[in-house]
């Protein structure tokens, strides 16, 4: 572990950029940013990811796999050329696997802008799409690489115009490639890019060296005329120098693609070949010319806990302090980790942090700048930057910290349910405690992970998000954890829900420890929209509830959705309003006789309310040659799904469908053996759906 005790900032704030890398698995991201890594100077080999030693795959699991599992965070400078300042990038390198989408999630929602990376032959795979929403959620800026331009197949157009089609986005070259993939030629081998913008011809050699020379006009000059009508369409300051007729410079492009691309008009798309060192520093340059600095993000807005208005804080080292935690980790030497993300003031090492949940202040005890998983100390980090906090105790995933005198609580983050589940048990009554504070620490990483006890069977139900995030999860219990344990197989999550409307009323009336405890509460259920999760409001009729009570109604309500009505599984999209309750007496009014009543007045009226079973529902893309086509339409519609759309990409069938996760166990077999090992798929979670009549009476009887 080293140590950095300027107390300087290193860069401007104009001079950092917040990016991350995103992607479908298998796209090369994690190869792009061994790159950026590399031509930056921030490492001096490069791991590739076949190897299993890429820098930002650091976990056992990543190089055993050749996948991204977890969010890797680092911070680099770049020089452009032709410049004597640089950039400092912090970098965040995120999972395409449909299953860690959280770490995508709670990663963007801190970025201020993002490298999406698409391969040449597969263009717009199923978690392009996924990760593109997050990013559009957040309002992230973008830039775009086609990466793999080298391999057979390549069509850099068809890319971009799946890019424009699909994601439904501005998506404008500012390069074209020479050799494979460019339109119009046979060659076999990719060899550089042309540059629109300074027509330039730039060439890379296997080592990355660049060579460019002027290229000529034709096919070229047709293209940035394109560049400069799209650039004119979006930004009306560059449009007034092109519609007066005055030669347009090369700055001047930059400038309006600057403009264009952080207000989301435009996504500027870049190409070349990762594996084989080609397009990666104009990839660079891009990233410093176009996507925002803190500054260009503006103000971060939040509540104010105090008095529930809005407050804003700039991006200023003199002002306020306020952040985010958006991931927490838990390391062998350094213990609990909390990723955060300054957004105003400074973070300084001894200081104390408030969190306006918990209403609690903590003292910071080290700060870390992350070099993936090597850990470099600091004294602080400051307003744009990301940083760990190392050891603190009293913060979770998606908390705010800020300065106590100056409250401010930003918008938390929201993060998709699970969909499988798994039951897990130590090996020995002696490995208990051991498996218990594993879960916990598992379940306080990843909010996808759920951790809890089923009240009839008494066993530890462990769930995820997928078959492969609980492989991993039990693969990190046993190894990382040291905690012996058995598990079962992997099991889809249900989980119920009501589609009518209904009311309850309970009265709770008992004698506990020779004292009276009685209390009584109404309340209504209704169906919610679906996708928009449990709302809970408790507004009971004026003097009937005592308002010391309210809490300990809320929690009895909570405790009742967690069981459900039908076959005790959590509840989804249910609204509840409780009208109205009491209590006959002070003296007998008790937390337990009102939390109690609201959980029976809560099952009264869910069970009157039409409850139903919810499945989860994935969205499927098939790809396969055309002759299977037929065979596996027919292997669908025998799982429950239901075809959506089909296209034909090149001489490729692809076919996306809907189908229930129950059906798709030992999918992957079918389709080889229906296509003769030819056909491939991928899926991600699209909605939980009320479950057909068989499917529930089968739960309900097993």
């Amino acid at each position: 572990m080293g140590s950095d005790t300027n107390q300087k900032r290193s860069h401007a704030l104009a001079d950092v950029r917040n990016i991350g890398v995103i992607a479908h698995i298998d796209a090369g991201k994690t190869t792009v940013s061994e790159r950026l890594l590399y031509f930056s100077g921030e490492i001096h080999k490069m791991g590739e990811v076949h190897e299993g030693c890429a820098t930002m795959d650091w976990m056992p699991q990543e190089r055993e796999r050749g996948i991204t599992i977890t969010s890797a965070a680092i911070t680099y400078e770049w020089v452009p050329v032709g410049t004597s300042s640089g950039t400092q990038i912090n970098m965040i390198d995120t999972p395409g696997h449909v299953d860690f989408t959280v770490e995508v999630e709670r990663s963007l929602r801190v970025l201020d802008g993002a490298i999406g990376v698409f391969c040449a032959v597969g263009g717009v795979q199923p978690q392009s799409e996924t990760v593109w929403r997050q990013a559009n959620r957040y309002n992230v800026p973008r830039i775009a690489f086609v990466n793999k331009m080298d391999r057979m197949g390549a069509d850099f157009e068809r890319v971009v115009a799946e890019i424009k089609t699909r994601l439904k986005c501005n998506a404008v070259p500012i390069q074209a490639p020479i050799g494979s993939g460019a339109k119009g030629t046979s060659e076999e081998s990719f060899e550089g890019v042309v540059d629109l913008i300074g027509m330039r011809e730039v060439r890379f050699d296997k080592d990355g060296v660049v060579a460019a020379s002027l290229c000529d006009a034709g096919v070229a000059q047709q293209r940035r005329y394109t560049l400069i009508e799209s650039l004119a369409d979006a930004d009306d300051e560059f449009a007034e120098l092109y519609l007066s007729g005055a030669e347009v410079s090369g700055d001047a492009i930059h400038a309006a693609l600057r403009r264009a691309t952080i207000a989301g008009k435009i996504v500027p798309v870049l190409c070349g070949s990762a594996l084989k060192n080609a397009g990666i520093q104009p990839l660079l340059d891009a990233v410093v010319r176009y996507l925002p600095s803190p500054l260009d993000r503006g103000k971060i807005t939040g509540e104010n806990p105090k008095t529930g208005g809005q407050e804003s804080r700039d991006s200023d080292d003199d002002a306020p302090l306020a952040g985010l935690v958006f991931k927490v980790a838990a390391d062998a030497f350094s213990g609990r980790l909390l990723f955060v993300r300054v957004y105003s003031g400074v973070l300084r090492k001894g200081a104390n942090i408030w969190n306006p949940r918990l209403k609690t202040r903590e003292r910071i005890g080290r700060l870390i700048r992350m070099h993936s998983d090597s850990q470099i100390e600091t004294d602080a980090i400051y307003s744009g930057e990301i940083g760990v906090i190392a050891g603190a105790t009293k913060f979770a995933t998606g908390d705010t910290f800020c300065a106590e005198q100056a409250p401010i609580a930003l918008d938390r983050m929201e993060f998709p349910e699970p969909v499988m589940f798994m039951a897990v048990e130590p090996k020995s009554r002696a490995d208990k405690d051991k498996v218990e504070a594993a879960l916990k620490t598992l379940a306080d990483e990843d909010p996808t992970c759920q951790v809890r006890i089923d009240a009839e069977t008494g066993q530890t139900i462990l769930s995820g998000m997928g078959e492969l995030h609980l492989e991993i999860l039990r693969d990190r219990l046993q190894r990382e954890f040291k905690a012996p344990m058995n598990a079962g197989k992997p099991a889809v999550s249900y989980y119920e829900t009501v589609t009518g409307e209904a009311e309850g009323r309970h009265t709770f009336d008992r004698e506990i420890g020779g004292k009276r405890q009685a209390a009584t509460v109404e309340l209504r259920v209704r169906a919610g929209e679906r996708g928009k999760g449990n709302h809970i409001e408790v507004k009971p009729a004026k003097n009937t509830i005592p308002p010391e009570f309210t809490e300990a109604v809320e929690r009895g309500v909570e405790d009742a959705i967690v069981t459900g009505v039908l076959a005790r599984l959590p509840m989804r999209d249910v609204c509840v309003r409780v009208t109205g309750g009491g209590a006959p007496d002070a003296d007998s009014a008790t937390e337990t006789a009102f939390r109690t009543a609201a959980i029976m007045a809560f099952r009264e009226a869910a069970q009157a309310a039409a409850p139903e079973l919810l499945e989860p529902i994935m969205k499927v893309e098939l790809t396969t040659p055309p002759e299977f086509t037929g065979d596996l339409m027919g292997d669908l519609n025998a799982r429950r799904g239901q075809v959506r759309e089909m296209a034909m990409r090149g001489d490729t069938q692809i076919v996306t469908a809907t189908v229930p996760l129950a059906e798709l166990f030992g999918y992957s077999t079918a389709i080889r053996s229906l296509s003769r090992g030819r056909a491939s798929y991928s899926m991600e979670p699209e909605l939980l759906a009320v479950a057909p009549k068989q499917v529930k009476d089968k739960i309900l009887q097993s």
